[in-house]
């Protein structure tokens, strides 16, 4: 088993990238919560994820302190993380949430749904006999879902995933500083893109039923609003949230019915395992692998002691293999009941857009089998490199 007693995020070890499974294999077996060199600690056991993800009075999600030394006060990247929803806690937390989840809600994402097919659809028929199942599939479906929910006009969604590809890339524990320079281009950019195209919006409002956009700059029917810095930056928030993570969720299961051909026939046999096949991929490879908090008040976890002010890195990918609450966990089971994963997190942060994401999900998947039930993995299989968020950048296939 390998050796985590000096562990360490920013540096991790040979082999993390391509395999980090039986390294938390052992942080869950002897050291669950572990003690960085930085005084940080690392929680890997699925039930200290849930509780911490559930006490917002003694953890917070607050990044501004934290963020500061990473980033800069006053850089963008700064401006945009210390201003998205899930680096806040109340009230603004509460109150971007509470806008949020009016325009995401049930009736509204099962709007979305022929759109989504159609997309999903449009897609497949464009694909040759080979093809790279993340440019040309995965990663397509989230830019135009997102797309759609902010009435962004198709001939400007060019630049979207890779302003939120830079964004995202510098939340990495050790981001470099071409890293950092590109994350706060991105922000830049896309802020002053989102600046026309809200002026734009404010004189011709969309239907608010449907237009993510509007409600967002309408606010609620009590009238709670956004500031126009808040506005912009949780824009950038629902891209960067609902893009990578989406992305890695479609090309990671997949990848995954090619890698157990048992589990695919079993889908193939029964369609309507779609939605545990889906939950069952979100657990097995969590397209988010890791979140963090920070300790309000000074606690005790697993018998360790934790000083206020303590960085807490919680990690997903362990906690959803985690076998004190999954049997044989390193199996990929679609028929998996019951699945307490934590891919969308918990508590009050629990991810506002999980419902679309698993819709997008189900959607592209089981459209994809239908259309191509033996397409096998051939070429190329990049994985994307990253220790906070799991997927690929390229997977190369054989339509079949």
């Amino acid at each position: 088993m390998p050796d985590v007693t000096d562990f360490d995020l920013a540096k991790p070890p040979p082999g993390f990238l391509d395999n980090p499974f039986p390294t938390y294999a052992t942080l869950l077996q002897e050291a669950p919560v572990l003690r960085l060199r930085d005084g940080s600690v690392l929680l890997s056991r699925h039930a200290d994820l849930d509780r911490v993800y559930r006490d917002t009075a003694r953890f917070s999600s607050d990044k501004r302190d934290m963020f500061a030394p990473v980033f800069g006060r006053g850089a963008a990247l700064y401006t945009h993380h210390t201003n998205s929803l899930v680096f806040n806690d109340p009230p603004l937390h509460t109150r971007v949430r509470k806008i949020m989840a009016s325009a995401l809600t049930p009736r509204a994402i099962a709007r979305m749904e022929p759109g989504l097919m159609a997309t999903v659809d449009r897609l497949l028929d464009r694909m040759g006999p080979r093809v790279d199942l993340i440019e040309e599939f995965a990663s397509a479906i989230p830019v135009e879902i997102i797309g759609n929910l902010l009435d962004v006009p198709l001939s400007e969604r060019g630049p979207l995933r890779d302003w939120s590809l830079a964004i995202l890339g510098a939340l990495e524990p050790a981001p470099g500083p071409e890293v950092l320079a590109q994350g706060n281009r991105a922000v830049e950019d896309f802020t002053a893109y989102l600046e026309g195209l809200v002026a734009r919006r404010r004189a011709t409002p969309g239907d608010p039923e449907v237009d993510v956009l509007t409600r967002l700059i309408m606010g609620t029917r009590e009238g709670e609003t956004l500031s126009e810095t808040e506005l912009l930056q949780n824009c950038i928030f629902i891209l960067n949230a609902g893009h990578e993570t989406t992305t890695n969720l479609i090309g990671n299961t997949l990848a995954l019915l090619d890698d157990f051909p048992d589990q695919r026939a079993r889908l193939l046999a029964d369609p309507d395992l779609i939605g545990p096949a889906i939950e069952e991929s979100l657990r097995y490879l969590s397209p988010n692998q890791f979140g963090n908090r920070q300790a309000v008040e000074d606690v005790e976890i697993g018998g360790i002691e934790i000083a206020a002010g303590t960085v807490l890195h919680l990690c997903i990918g362990a906690a959803n293999r985690d076998p004190l609450v999954f049997d044989a966990p390193e199996s990929f089971d679609i028929t998996r009941k019951p699945n307490r994963h934590l891919a969308f997190a918990g508590g009050p942060h629990v991810c506002v857009g999980l419902t679309l994401a698993r819709l997008e999900g189900k959607v592209a998947v089981s459209r994809f089998l239908a259309r191509y039930p033996g397409y096998r993995l051939e070429g190329a299989r990049v994985p994307g490199g990253r220790i906070r968020f799991r997927g690929y950048t390229r997977l190369e296939g054989v339509l079949g």
